[in-house]
């Protein structure tokens, strides 16, 4: 899979002298795995709202990072944290009620046939998790994912990333299936052909002898190019993997936490209660805090046999952070501001459509935005070239987006959910330019 935002480590032509210091040191230190973003990375000092800033205190608007889900810094989130880690930080083998406070409270917000939460650090390992429980809980050990889907970074859940790159190796009972591509569809129903791909999928596994465990998707598909209409459309998949004995795994660790505007979760929008939920990233605004929410019986097997622990997750600082988080999205209605602001700038996004050819198609939900950029609107000829430098000119414009999807061709928009209509008004005219830029050349 191209990778427009990945740079190697050694510092491109154009980068000033200090960043080319920092990108060397950090080559020599941290070794040849990691990658930047950008041409010209960016170097980020600190952070507030939807706005970060370099060390000469330019200002970057800020519209990729689902981390700091209610914003960068956010006071009230930062006080919960520092009052807590003024108090006490330990581990859940001792009693304590902000775990219990928060779980009652975070579950509150799950159907009620979930009703159970383990917490974890990261969403790596809440995925990781949700794989043993699932493998405990029905025998099987196949796994079905999308051809381009990303969950994680444990050896057992890279195995099931396709999108880490060509040369990741799959585990040997994991299966892909084609995403539910709405835009390439050509008006053909995703549902029945995403369900068609996963029976495919169980069928060469009951050819191999292998029993399935579960099917597990990011409900807004993000790395595969996003893609989250109509809504419903996932009930015949999960339906397909129930019936042969599977689970449902609903990952939430980028769609989660009120990003698609009229539902806390992605799952919500297909009218669907999962077996195992998985939540990261926005769970803490940046504090590693995830975690797992589960059916009962789907845990009861998997905790009669098998003992969980967790040093850091859910400890007591990650527990008031992750409460704090909710207080804000409660308080300051950032669910239905992402769903007002995701509206507006889709709209914003699909008037620029008329005017520049190379915007293909635009979707999404709240403020989980895909927008496709073609070479030709008839072929449908990916644009990743053009993508690669509309994502750098928004760069020196200090706006920052990346891009996803199998030719690296779809703009990632998924900005902190405080995202203002002036802000997306901005975001706007800065495409806008660039795309006018792009053509011009």
């Amino acid at each position: 899979m191209p990778m427009i935002n990945a740079y190697d480590p050694a510092a491109p032509a154009g980068v000033a002298e200090r960043e080319r210091e920092m990108i060397a040191r950090r080559r020599r230190l941290l070794g040849p795995a990691y990658r930047l973003f950008y041409a010209n990375p960016v170097h980020v000092v600190r952070g507030e709202g939807v706005w970060l800033y370099d060390p000469d205190g330019r200002a970057y608007l800020d519209v990729y990072n689902n981390v700091a889900s209610v914003g960068h810094c956010h006071p009230h989130v930062v006080a919960a944290l520092s009052r807590q880690a003024a108090v006490l930080n330990t581990h859940t083998r001792y009693l304590h009620e902000t775990i219990l406070d928060y779980a009652e409270r975070l579950l509150g917000h799950f159907p009620p046939g979930l009703a159970h939460v383990m917490f974890t650090c990261t969403g790596s390992e809440a995925n990781d998790l949700a794989l043993r429980i699932a493998k405990a809980h029905t025998g099987g050990t196949g796994f079905i994912v999308t051809r381009l889907a990303y969950h994680g970074v444990t050896d057992a859940v890279a195995g099931m990333s396709p999108s880490l790159g060509a040369a990741m190796v799959l585990g040997a009972h994991v299966r892909t299936v084609p995403a539910p591509d709405g835009y390439r569809a050509r008006g053909r129903d995703v549902g029945a052909d995403f369900a068609a791909g996963v029976r495919r999928a169980l069928a060469g596994m009951r050819a191999e002898g292998i029993r399935p465990a579960a099917l597990i998707v990011d409900t807004v598909f993000s790395s595969d190019g996003v893609f989250t209409e109509p809504p419903g459309f996932l009930a015949a998949a999960v339906a397909a993997v129930r019936e042969a004995g599977g689970l449902f795994i609903a990952d939430e660790v980028q769609p989660g936490f009120g990003r698609t505007g009229d539902h806390m979760w992605g799952f919500a929008r297909h009218g669907l209660v999962p077996d195992l939920v998985t939540l990261g990233k926005p769970m803490g605004n940046g504090h590693p805090l995830a975690g797992l929410v589960a059916r009962p019986e789907v845990l009861a097997s998997f905790g009669e046999r098998l003992r969980y622990f967790n040093t850091f997750g859910g400890n007591p600082v990650a527990c008031a952070v992750g409460m704090a988080v909710l207080d804000v999205i409660e308080d300051e209605g950032l669910m239905a501001n992402a769903r007002a602001v995701g509206a507006h700038l889709r709209a914003g996004l699909r008037e620029l459509a008329t005017r520049h050819p190379l915007v293909g198609d635009v979707r999404g939900a709240g403020l989980f935005v895909g927008v496709e950029l073609v070479r030709d609107r008839d072929s449908l000829e990916p644009a990743t070239e053009e993508t690669a430098r509309l994502v750098n000119g928004l760069r020196e414009r200090r706006i920052l987006i990346s891009a996803t999807g199998p030719a690296a061709n779809i703009l990632k928009i998924r900005p902190p959910l405080v995202f203002s209509r002036d802000d997306a008004d901005l975001f706007l005219t800065a495409v806008d330019d660039t795309l006018a830029e792009i053509g011009a050349g």
